[in-house]
């Protein structure tokens, strides 16, 4: 069973982090979940979910999740010891970006992410913010170089995308490709279009 570490922050696009873990969970994998404060909120105002737990997040029962507090550096996988397949930051705020950027580990988060990329694991960071100042463009920047990931929630229309549902689900697949998990959503491009079953309005 693969271990994936899915982190939650302050970033809009809670819809990204659901679809993401109940596609973690399918793919037979253990969820590592971990939200901030920001994160929890953010799950709240855009979901309605008060009680942020790996069940209400995917909306049925998770045994193969794991919930750990935000400030709990004890964790396992705060190290290195612990083998995991990858870690997500989804979304991902300007300040979690910022901080794994700057090399701080003062909350689980950051430690875990740390951790991803010194044990030379795959680390997906998904901002979401727009425009970017030159200093989140660095930060991007030095992240990749250290040997994460960078992939903006930007979807992609040439699936012909027809709800925001398409488009949450073009993000999260990309998403899941860079992770080594194998999902059903509909994000393969193809040169021939799509099949139209009724016609598109203008």
């Amino acid at each position: 069973m693969k271990q994936i570490v899915l982190a939650i922050t302050g970033a809009s696009g809670a819809a990204y982090a659901r679809l993401l873990a109940r596609n973690i969970l399918r793919a037979d994998a253990h969820l590592h979940l971990v939200i901030s404060p920001h994160g929890a909120r953010l799950l709240a105002e855009e979901l309605g979910i008060q009680d942020p737990t790996p069940a209400a997040l995917v909306g049925q029962a998770a045994p193969n999740a794991t919930l750990y507090p935000h400030r709990e550096l004890g964790a396992r996988i705060a190290s290195g010891s612990f083998l995991t397949d990858g870690m997500v930051i989804c979304p991902c705020s300007s300040n979690t970006l910022a901080a794994v950027a700057a090399g701080g580990a003062d909350n689980l988060i950051t430690r875990a992410a740390l951790v991803t990329l010194k044990e030379t694991r795959r680390l997906v960071v998904v901002p979401r913010e727009m425009p970017l100042s030159q200093i989140e463009i660095a930060n991007m920047l030095r992240i990749s170089q250290a040997g994460g990931i960078v992939c903006p929630a930007c979807p992609g229309f040439y699936m012909r995308p027809r709800t925001i549902d398409d488009l949450i689900d073009f993000v999260v697949g990309r998403v899941l490709d860079l992770i080594g998990l194998a999902h059903r959503l509909d994000t393969r491009w193809s040169p021939e279009p799509p099949a139209e079953t009724e016609p598109r309005p203008e």
